[in-house]
């Protein structure tokens, strides 16, 4: 559930730090005191839509933060497992800052994050139900997105839409086939030709290396074989070679030795010098016997050379690269082929309409038990908010072909009075009979989805009287297994809060603020008073709200 919300320089609010409670809350206040404010924060820290205009006039940025306790939660766990966010002993700390600018950080734990992490991770934590949620159930993809949820079909119906998708481009595939097979033709013959040159050339990175040392040493035969010849004349040939000179030497400082030993270690440095001089000496007579002027290999060597270079030359890429090009040239070509073989992709498709049709059929006999499971609560729930004999059905309309989500459309049917025939929701319903066919809704969908917390931003718009306490208490029944925030401007619906928060708005030295203060026993009697009387509080007001919430 939601612990803290810190919100600083957001819209009207400075700095404002709220500790929530579990349960059902409601937060109340006089129209514009920025209510909703507290919704947008949470809305915009779990992934919304941020821009410049969410930070406080004249600051330099706005930043909120919310710490939810996930618990045992091992979805939330494995989640943050998966995204290499490091779990805090069953605490989620959520965090965004957006600068003047507009541009956007997020933080997950301490961490770096995207926006669709915080997206992903506000799912698991935060189920929140806005002012304009009825207005959306008019169109079919809100009414089937919030079914399919519902029902627990989420995963399902992703998996069709992949299937679809890929039906869809051996279908695409196939016409482009058949359409364009000449210039695809042409293009095959061009890549099949460039691989098998690649593959004649047959060029290895290794092999090239030793190659181009090769000949190096095969262009410079002569050099080399007079250069060793002239190093080993010095070290051994004459009267000034390197050897005899050491050998000089090294007697020289064994004599003088005698009268100072200290001169010994000179005397070895030298000997191990000769030492290295002779074992010179031997390699370099070694090497000048394995020197071989063979114009023949670098003939060889010239025209392998040449072929690899006109051959990367001719493709613009280095020697190096000729085998990433071949290796795309052969995935190129594969592709090529095989979207040029109309038989072999109309039997692609075939099997993967098959499979896709297979997953739409599994889902279709899912949602039917749950569109009688819906349709029979929310009438339930309809009869509870003044509209008996009212009814609601979930009605599934086959398709002839699977599309992206299944095989059939689904609509909210409604009638709203006894005898009154069933229609289409966005017809029938005039604008307090969507209210509380919507609130219905809501409120059904939101008792079988496993989020801890629930919000509810002034949904109880276009309602009043005894259905607001009908309103009341399923939120208070809801608010029995989760935690549920509401913002209302119904006392009957607050009444029935286990805690309350009002917020108001002050202007100070030219600047104005939302403030949020928590309620205590008798601060609810005057708030309640306040939502029925209005400006002035009376005696009467005092003690109907005394009675709504049973002090």
């Amino acid at each position: 559930m939601l612990e803290r919300l810190f919100i600083r320089d957001f819209i009207l609010v400075d700095r404002l730090e709220l500790d929530f409670s579990p349960g059902f809350g409601a937060l109340t206040g006089e129209t514009g005191a920025g209510k909703s404010i507290l919704v947008d924060a949470l809305g915009l820290l779990l992934g919304g839509r941020a821009d410049a205009s969410v930070v406080r006039a004249g600051c330099e940025k706005a930043e909120l933060s919310a710490e939810f306790s996930c618990g045992e939660d091992r979805e939330v766990a494995r989640w943050l497992r998966e995204q290499d966010f490091q779990p805090e002993d069953g605490v989620v700390i959520a965090r965004r800052v957006i600068d003047a600018g507009g541009r956007s950080r997020a933080y997950i734990n301490g961490a770096p994050a995207s926006v669709t992490q915080l997206r992903e991770l506000g799912a698991f934590m935060v189920d929140i139900h806005g002012q304009h949620a009825h207005q959306a159930l008019m169109r079919e993809s809100a009414q089937r997105a919030l079914f399919d949820q519902h029902a627990g079909l989420v995963q399902q119906v992703a998996e069709v839409a992949r299937l679809h998708r890929t039906w869809q481009q051996y279908e695409q595939a196939l016409v482009s086939a058949l359409q364009h097979s000449e210039s695809v033709e042409r293009e095959r013959e061009q890549l099949q030709w460039q691989v098998e040159e690649l593959q004649s050339l047959a060029f290895d990175a290794q092999a090239w290396t030793d190659l181009q040392l090769d000949h190096g040493r095969l262009a410079h035969a002569t050099q080399l074989f007079e250069g060793s010849a002239e190093a080993l004349a010095l070290l051994e040939e004459g009267d000034a070679a390197l050897d005899g000179q050491l050998a000089h030497v090294s007697a020289l400082l064994t004599r003088l030795e005698a009268f100072d030993p200290a001169l010994g270690e000179c005397r070895g440095l030298i000997e191990s010098a000769a030492t290295q001089v002779d074992e010179a000496a031997r390699a370099l007579r070694a090497y000048a016997r394995r020197i071989d002027a063979d114009p023949q290999a670098l003939a060889r060597a010239d025209e392998r050379i040449a072929a690899v270079l006109d051959c990367a030359r001719k493709y613009r890429v280095e020697p190096e690269q000729l085998p990433a090009l071949l290796a795309d040239s052969q995935s190129r070509l594969q592709r090529l082929q095989a979207e040029s073989d109309p038989a072999a992709l109309a039997t692609a498709r075939d099997a993967a309409f098959a499979d896709c049709l297979a997953a739409a059929e599994r889902l279709s006999a899912a949602r039917r038990p749950a569109a009688t499971q819906l349709s029979e609560a929310v009438t339930a729930a309809m009869s509870e908010l003044a509209m008996p004999g009212g009814r609601f059905e979930v009605v599934l309309t086959r398709r002839e072909q699977p599309g992206a989500t299944g095989l059939e459309e689904i609509d909210f049917h409604v009638a709203a009075n006894p005898g009154q025939a069933l229609a289409p929701l966005a017809r029938v319903a005039s604008g307090g009979e969507l209210s509380r066919v919507g609130l219905a809704i809501q409120v059904i969908a939101s008792a079988r989805s496993g989020t801890p917390t629930l919000v509810f931003d002034e949904v109880d718009v276009g309602i009043g009287g005894r259905v607001a306490e009908v309103v009341g208490r399923l939120l208070a029944r809801l608010g029995e297994a989760r935690q549920v925030l509401c913002v209302t401007h119904l006392p009957q619906v607050a009444a029935r809060a286990a805690w309350q928060w009002s917020i108001a708005k002050r202007s100070e030295n030219g600047q104005t603020r939302s403030t949020v203060t928590a309620l205590d026993a008798s601060a609810r009697v005057d708030e309640i008073a306040r939502m029925l009387g209005g400006e002035v509080i009376t005696d009467t007001t005092r003690a109907h709200a005394r009675e709504m919430l049973g002090a």
